[in-house]
């Protein structure tokens, strides 16, 4: 039951993280002083990044790639229109 509830938890972090990206433009610099944690149970940022959920853009910017959005749709939240 506890490997479950951490499961569920990294899931909310990953949509929070989501979220928080398409609110608005977001530098690369904000992102890693924001989201980067040596804790292995806090890796929405990394986990995102794997999973293609964002991506770097030309502009050294971080944007929700197609995948993201849909991951945000999926969780019932409608996302900002900050995509490239």
């Amino acid at each position: 039951m506890r490997r479950s509830a951490v499961a569920s938890e990294a899931k909310l972090l990953t949509v929070q993280f989501l979220k928080w990206v398409a609110e608005r433009p977001r530098s690369y610099a904000e992102v890693q002083a924001a989201w980067s944690s040596t804790c292995p149970l806090n890796c929405a940022w990394e986990d995102a990044i794997t999973d293609d959920l964002v991506e770097r853009v030309a502009d050294g910017s971080v944007a929700l790639t197609a995948h993201g959005r849909a991951k945000l749709a999926e969780a019932g939240v409608a996302p900002a229109t900050s995509a490239p």
